[in-house]
């Protein structure tokens, strides 16, 4: 499984370098980060124009301006900003921290729920619960995700005025606390993470709990399983013990192929809950053209679902003992 991995990792990396050079081909032609500067009202006088462009290497050809970013990389430096201000990588590590506890959270509720649900459906096929869980499912599934984020937040909001009293947070990603322990700021933390959750673990849920039954049904139906039956097991023993382990293999696929998407709703319920996560800062380096800003968000962003990817592949050899890393 090590030699494996490895092997994943080694072919991961010019899929890497190749996907973040047409990326940086298409952003570099689509954007002039010279747009905000020449914007200004009185314009800056050329000098200044010059020494800009000097300063984002775009006096070099495309070419040597992408292997003096792949390179600078590895010494921790991603590139100039638009914004002289801004150090690319230290806010954009930052800012992924902010979105990966939400993404982490959302894609862990949404996998509880997607399993149980999906088991019980399956086992109890065609049952008022089967066809509950098969109405929500649907019912999740074709709400567009900044639509159902900007529901919540209505709710939230109405509930709030409602009681008096702030029950949920609809704006930011923490308060601003001045003083208390790391209870109070955890607690703090976890409740602006509430209705985000909910409006990205929901839209998740709906789809892979679909594919949780069919493939918890498709199981239930095997001959290993019948077996099982027959001598004497009881339905629920045979359901967790030998049926559930090769149901999760499909959902393991399905969600390691979602994090892009996932990655996505992120971006857009953070910006309808106001978070100054990764979302905000891929927008706002869209909005400037910082061509270096949002070459260092997709790279992150690549590498985050190349290493889930691998991850879920080494996964199948703990859930299926028969796939075997050749």
């Amino acid at each position: 499984m090590l030699a494996f991995a490895l092997r994943r990792l080694f072919v991961s990396v010019p899929i890497l370098i190749v996907s973040t050079f047409v990326v940086f081909v298409m952003v570099s032609l689509s954007a002039n980060p010279l747009s905000p500067l020449l914007a200004r009202n009185p314009p800056p006088p050329p000098r200044t124009i010059e020494l800009e462009r000097i300063r984002l290497h775009l006096d070099q050809p495309i070419l040597e301006r992408y292997w003096h970013w792949i390179t600078g990389i590895f010494s921790g430096d991603f590139g100039p900003s638009v914004q002289t201000t801004t150090d690319i990588g230290s806010e954009v590590f930052v800012r992924f921290g902010v979105t990966l506890r939400l993404i982490v959270l959302a894609m862990v509720v949404a996998l509880i729920l997607a399993v149980i649900i999906g088991v019980v459906s399956a086992a109890r096929q065609y049952s008022k619960f089967d066809y509950t869980a098969t109405f929500f499912g649907f019912l999740f599934l074709s709400m567009p995700s900044f639509w159902f984020a900007i529901v919540l937040k209505q709710v939230g909001i109405s509930i709030n005025t409602a009681v008096g009293d702030q029950l949920f947070y609809t704006i930011g990603s923490s308060s601003v606390i001045a003083s208390g322990g790391f209870w109070t700021q955890f607690g703090d933390v976890l409740g602006h993470l509430i209705l985000p959750t909910i409006s990205l673990a929901l839209t998740s849920y709906a789809a892979w709990s679909r594919f949780q039954r069919a493939s918890m049904l498709e199981v239930l139906n095997s001959d290993y399983v019948r077996l099982a039956r027959a001598k004497g097991l009881p339905r629920w023993t045979v359901t967790r013990r030998h049926a559930l382990r090769n149901a999760l293999i499909p959902l393991t696929t399905v969600t390691a192929l979602d994090l892009g998407s996932i990655l996505g709703g992120a971006v857009v319920t953070e910006t309808v809950f106001q978070w100054q996560g990764a979302g905000a800062f891929l927008l706002n380096a869209i909005k400037q053209s910082d061509v270096y800003a949002v070459e260092a968000w997709l790279l992150i962003a690549a590498t985050f679902i190349i290493l889930l990817n691998l991850i879920a592949d080494l996964l199948y050899g703990l859930l299926d003992p028969r796939i075997r890393y050749a």
